[in-house]
């Protein structure tokens, strides 16, 4: 399997399957050749699933084809996603073990939701556009605010004792989001 080697002074090794599909593998300085090779060789079935997953979020991705859209259609996106984000909200806030203030629907610049100090949620109506699993990352994201307000690892912990596989939807948030922001 072929991949690029990074040498850091790092004392673990990380492999990252890249959006053009190639492998990038980071090293410690120290690891020889044939240890970052038997590393790789155990974990290609890690290697050749994230592979798919990727191939699988461009297809979703190219699916999209989203178009700009006049302030009425936004409007009738944003009610939609007003029935759609509280019915998830709901739900998982019985998993999370929290409860929740007002949820508002925003054309938000910057964020796809946010959470106040209050229990208030904040939402992006364009997540009308994402794929149904990366809505529920964001609404665990925020409803995990709730119980920890900032990003540690505390809070991935609440985030993934829900959804053990958020990276991936959040992965799918950096490489299709923009196309989401760019419908306006």
């Amino acid at each position: 399997m072929e991949f690029k080697l990074i040498r850091t002074n790092r004392k673990t090794v990380a492999i990252q399957v890249n959006p053009d599909l190639s492998i990038t593998v980071r090293a410690p300085r120290y690891a020889s050749k044939r240890e970052i090779d038997r590393i790789v060789e155990k974990n290609e079935t890690w290697i050749y699933k994230h592979i798919e997953i990727i191939k699988k979020n461009k297809a979703d991705y190219e699916a999209l084809n989203v178009e700009k859209l006049t302030s009425e259609e936004i409007k009738t996106l944003a009610e939609q996603a007003l029935k759609l984000i509280p019915q998830r909200v709901e739900y998982f806030a019985r998993q999370v073990g929290v409860d929740y203030g007002r949820i508002t629907i925003r054309n938000q610049k910057t964020r796809w939701g946010s959470c106040s100090s209050k229990g208030n949620l904040n939402f992006n109506w364009r997540l009308i556009f994402a794929l149904e699993e990366v809505v529920d990352y964001i609404v665990v994201h925020e409803l995990a605010h709730r119980k920890e307000m900032n990003h540690s690892r505390a809070f991935y912990n609440v985030v993934a004792s829900v959804l053990p596989d958020y990276k991936v939807q959040e992965k799918w948030l950096k490489e299709n989001g923009e196309k989401l922001w760019n419908c306006v």
